[in-house]
């Protein structure tokens, strides 16, 4: 049997217990934990009562390893905030447990983000005899993997990458984060970062822009920001001479955004209001449109995925590997938007490579270290189907 606790029971995390119930032979028993007990209430009920659930605060360390040593699972699959990330592993190791979460961790006091607080636990983990696999969403998530399989099949070198992230859907809300709003805006409003020539160059936020042609959405006009699988993807890719991360957003969104730095509420540092402490991005996301609730009207389709230009054959050439997800299709498979539904299906992905012996080694591993090929085919038969085609370098 493969015991199996999900930890977060959002929209992404709905996604990923839904896509575990369709492989019983692989997720024989599923746990669901949440701090927001209603959450769990209300998917185990949409599940027809076919998973466990529990009330957890992920912070707490303890109460992780109690419920750890309770359900005995194979493996945490950890889809609740990136703050939560060292707690959980912390549990994991002291439980000897299998760990894999979606998004690296982030200190709460500070908006920013790094792997080597992570990957410090390889020796851990390896002593431990357990994994933890970093970043199974989709970005990142399968465009390491996109770039593993460019490297495995279509180049003999990786010379430059792009990664490029569209959504290009209507919710029909004035203003809404597609995943949990907290992370989502302490992600677009730091400083952008990218890598050129074996060095990391460091960009005012938002400040570069780029029209970039979608396929099956057109053009849109795109950002370049600081995303968490640049770092691994040079480490792991020395040869590797550019790589930026590139992302969509519409006027009005910007325009809202910008309102709300203006007046404060973005900010993560703690004020008194009436003889409380609150955080005004906290207070923000309670008055935002939950990302689970956006889906029954959304329209459009998301496109990821990376072009990559390299040398194959002494030939350079430029190919582009993507996903296009369609909103609508999302809703009716399982009630999720596509953004919630492109990070919950890799991550259920990641844990049966894990529990399948598929990829498996003892440490903290990203996904571009283990062999692309059966995470590709795992896409293609979970609603995540991929394309190649001949690209135009975005810089000619």
């Amino acid at each position: 049997m493969n015991r199996v606790l999900i930890i977060g029971a959002g929209a992404a995390g709905s996604v990923t217990v839904k896509k575990c119930l369709e492989e019983k032979d692989i997720f024989s028993k599923i746990h669901v934990a949440s701090r927001t007990f209603k959450k769990c209430k209300e998917l185990k009920k949409i599940c027809n009562n076919e998973i466990e659930i529990h009330q957890l605060d992920a912070d707490i360390v303890k109460d992780s390893i109690n419920l750890i040593q309770k359900i005995k699972p194979e493996i945490v699959i950890n889809i609740a905030l990136p703050y939560q990330d060292i707690p959980i592993m912390d549990a994991c190791l002291a439980t000897k447990t299998h760990y894999l979460d979606t998004a690296n961790y982030e200190p709460k006091n500070k908006a920013e983000f790094c792997y080597k607080w992570q990957w410090d636990y390889h020796q851990k983990f390896k002593e431990q005899k357990i994994m933890a696999l970093l970043g199974s969403g989709f970005d990142p998530g399968v465009t390491n993997v996109f770039i593993k399989y460019a490297s495995e099949n279509l180049f003999d070198e990786l010379i430059n990458i792009d990664i490029i992230d569209c959504n290009a859907g209507e919710h029909g809300h004035p203003f809404a984060t597609n995943f949990n709003p907290e992370i989502n805006i302490r992600e677009i409003t730091q400083n952008g970062k990218f890598y050129d020539n074996k060095d990391w160059q460091i960009i005012s936020p938002m400040s570069i822009s780029k029209t970039i042609n979608y396929p099956e959405v057109g053009e849109k006009k795109s950002y370049l920001l600081y995303h968490e699988e640049l770092e691994s993807l040079v480490k792991h890719f020395p040869e590797i001479k550019r790589i930026r991360f590139w992302m969509t957003f519409s006027d009005q969104y910007l325009n809202y955004l910008n309102v709300l730095q203006d007046v404060g509420m973005t900010s993560i540092k703690p004020l008194n209001f009436k003889g409380n402490k609150i955080v005004p991005l906290e207070f923000l996301k309670e008055v935002l449109p939950s990302p689970s609730s956006l889906s029954s009207n959304y329209t459009g389709k998301t496109c990821i995925g990376c072009i990559i230009t390299g040398i194959k054959n002494g030939k350079k050439q430029t190919k582009l590997i993507y996903n296009v997800c369609d909103h609508k299709k999302c809703h009716e498979e399982l009630n999720s938007q596509a953004v919630s539904y492109t990070t919950g299906v890799p991550a259920m992905i990641g844990a049966k490579m894990i529990l399948t012996k598929q990829w498996f080694d003892y440490g903290v591993f990203n996904m571009e270290q283990f062999q692309s090929k059966p995470f590709m085919e795992e896409l293609n038969s979970n609603g995540l189907s991929w394309n190649i085609i001949d690209f135009t370098p975005l810089d000619k």
